[in-house]
């Protein structure tokens, strides 16, 4: 059994924290790699990014949003209680070195998983430029943890409740632009959130030759490559996101076919929200995601057409 040794709610109970004791995990565990937990018997097995690590202690961290049946049921865990099973770690650690600069770009509970990411880059000597996105500002967490690793952090969201009113890829153009960034370019982008918004940072970097790394969380059932639903094509290869990812290459990444595969079980997984009595509006999907993301859409149709 594995025991909730600290339990925070975020975002108004919308997003939940559980450090969770797992020492063997712990001990193993590196930033960028997940695990997969069941709450008890009857629980679906569900796979978590890492948010947090502490060997000293034997924990490990994750954090996540409230969406469906099955992080309502982890919601119900109260501190004390214990999960069934976790699993892991599982994955590839996050590869970073050196790059100078690296800008990290997180959307919603992405910031979760690219916190201890952004902490690595800025123990190995890098300059890290944090930019932080959510739909208000209850759902921006980790800002205070964010700032003490990185050496600047922009806000936005998209009603203007904190920080700038509007989308992290309008910041990351920005950012881009400045004069010290063109003569020396940043060395790496890290990007965490939405698919569609990873994708979109990812068509802002490649023209500029940037290395860009994003986490995939796609339909995923064993995390141990047996299943095969979690394959996404990146360089035009068939990948495992829970063997050979989470994180690939932003750029060698088919997003639309990733946005395909997402789509396969909507209505069944609408079903499961009408027979649970839960709020679909909550769930953040995939095409409220590329509704958020239109207006970046028709400004740079619009600038094509100018040109």
């Amino acid at each position: 059994m594995y025991r909730i040794v600290r339990r925070m709610e975020l975002a108004g109970g919308e997003i939940i924290l559980n450090e969770i004791e797992a020492p063997r995990i712990a001990r193993a565990a590196q930033p960028g790699q997940f695990v997969m937990l069941r709450a008890n018997e009857r629980g679906e097995r569900i796979p978590m990014t890492l948010a947090g690590i502490n060997p000293e202690r034997g924990t490990i961290t994750i954090i996540y949003h409230v969406v469906g049946r099955s992080t309502a049921l982890f919601k119900s865990l109260q501190e004390g209680d214990s999960y069934l099973n976790v699993a892991g770690p599982l994955g590839r650690p996050t590869e970073v070195g050196f790059a100078g600069t690296a800008i990290c770009v997180g959307g919603g509970t992405g910031l979760a998983v690219l916190y201890p990411i952004a902490r690595r880059l800025k123990s190995l000597g890098n300059r890290v430029i944090s930019i932080l996105g959510a739909r208000e500002a209850r759902l921006v967490i980790l800002k205070d943890e964010m700032a003490a690793v990185s050496d600047e952090v922009l806000i936005c969201t998209d009603d203007g409740s904190l920080g700038r009113k509007g989308l992290v890829t309008e910041l990351l153009q920005e950012v881009l632009g400045r004069e010290e960034l063109k003569e020396a370019k940043p060395g790496l982008v890290v990007a965490i959130g939405p698919i569609i918004m990873m994708r979109l940072v990812s068509d802002i970097t490649r023209p500029l030759g940037i290395k860009t790394i994003v986490s995939l969380n796609p339909i995923m059932i064993d995390g141990t490559g047996m299943c095969g639903s979690c394959r996404v094509e990146v360089g035009g290869q068939t990948r495992l996101a829970c063997v050979d990812g989470p994180e690939f290459d932003g750029h060698e990444v088919n997003f639309d076919l990733l946005l395909e595969r997402l789509k396969a079980f909507e209505d069944e997984e609408k079903q499961a929200l009408e027979a649970h009595g839960l709020n679909e509006e909550k769930c953040w999907l995939k095409e409220n995601e590329a509704a958020a993301n239109e207006p970046v859409r028709e400004r740079e149709a619009q600038e094509a057409d100018e040109q």
